[in-house]
C-alpha cells in the first residue's frame, strides 16, 4: 500500500447500491438521515461496543478493526466468531488456533441484498490478508428478525468486491460524481433531495451549489 488513504470498507455497499450516492458521500461529504438510516444506526448502537467474549473454545470479537492493503480499505467487523480449529490461524485474543467467521448486523427483514454480501465478503478478505488464513463463509444477522443468513464467499462474490473497491478508488482519485439515473430505489434514498435524480445534470449541479452557498459551505 502506498501513501494513498484507506477508504471506508462500508462504502463498498454504497457503490453497489448506487455509485452516485457513494461519490456524494465520499467526495462531497453529504449525509442526510431518514427513517431507515436512523433505525439501522440506532440498532447498531444498541448492540455494539468493542469487546471480546469467551465461552470455552469460542470467542466473539465485537467491533474489530480490519484492513486490506490490497483493497485499500479499512473498517470494522460487527462481530467475528473465532472457534478453536487445529488448522486455523493465530490471533492475539486467543491462545489456540482459530477459524474466523465474520458476522455483519443488519436491520429489517431477512433478505439477500448484494450490497450486504459484498460488505461482508470484503471483511473476510481483510481478515484473510491480516492473518494469512482462508475464510469460506460468514453470516448476516438481521436484528429485527433475530435470524442469521449464511453467505458463501464464492469466486464471483470475491470478484465483485474487487470491482467495487476499484470503482470506489476511481471515484476518490478523480473526485468524479456519476450522473444521476432515476430508479425505483431512489424513492427510499436519504440523499434523494440532494441528488435530485429526476433533474437534468446541469440544473441539479446549479441547485446543489445554491444550497451549499446558502449553508456557507462554499465561497461566493
Amino acid at each position: 500500500m502506498d501513501d494513498r488513504e484507506y477508504l471506508p470498507l462500508s462504502w463498498l455497499g454504497q457503490v453497489e447500491y448506487c455509485p452516485r450516492r457513494a461519490a456524494l458521500l465520499l467526495n462531497e461529504r453529504v449525509w442526510v438521515e431518514n427513517a431507515d438510516t436512523a433505525k439501522g444506526r440506532s440498532e447498531h448502537e444498541r448492540v455494539h461496543d468493542q469487546r471480546v467474549e469467551r465461552r470455552g473454545d469460542l470467542l466473539k470479537l465485537y467491533e474489530y478493526t480490519v484492513f486490506s492493503d490490497d483493497l485499500g480499505l479499512r473498517g470494522k467487523c460487527d462481530c467475528i466468531e473465532a472457534r478453536r480449529c487445529d488448522s486455523g490461524c493465530k490471533i492475539r485474543a486467543a491462545d489456540f488456533p482459530v477459524r474466523l467467521y465474520p458476522i455483519e448486523y443488519k436491520h429489517g427483514s431477512v433478505r439477500e441484498e448484494s450490497s450486504y454480501m459484498i460488505q461482508l465478503c470484503a471483511q473476510a478478505i481483510c481478515l484473510e490478508e491480516m492473518f494469512s488464513t482462508s475464510i469460506p463463509a460468514g453470516a448476516l444477522f438481521f436484528i429485527s428478525a433475530h435470524r442469521r443468513m449464511e453467505v458463501e464467499f464464492t469466486p464471483q462474490l470475491r470478484a465483485a468486491v474487487q470491482a467495487r473497491a476499484a470503482t470506489l478508488r476511481e471515484l476518490r482519485d478523480t473526485l468524479r460524481i456519476p450522473p444521476a439515473e432515476y430508479r425505483p430505489k431512489c424513492k427510499r434514498c436519504s440523499l434523494r433531495e440532494y441528488c435530485m435524480p429526476k433533474v437534468k445534470a446541469s440544473a441539479g449541479a446549479y441547485c446543489r451549489r445554491m444550497t451549499q452557498e446558502a449553508m456557507g459551505e462554499v465561497d461566493l
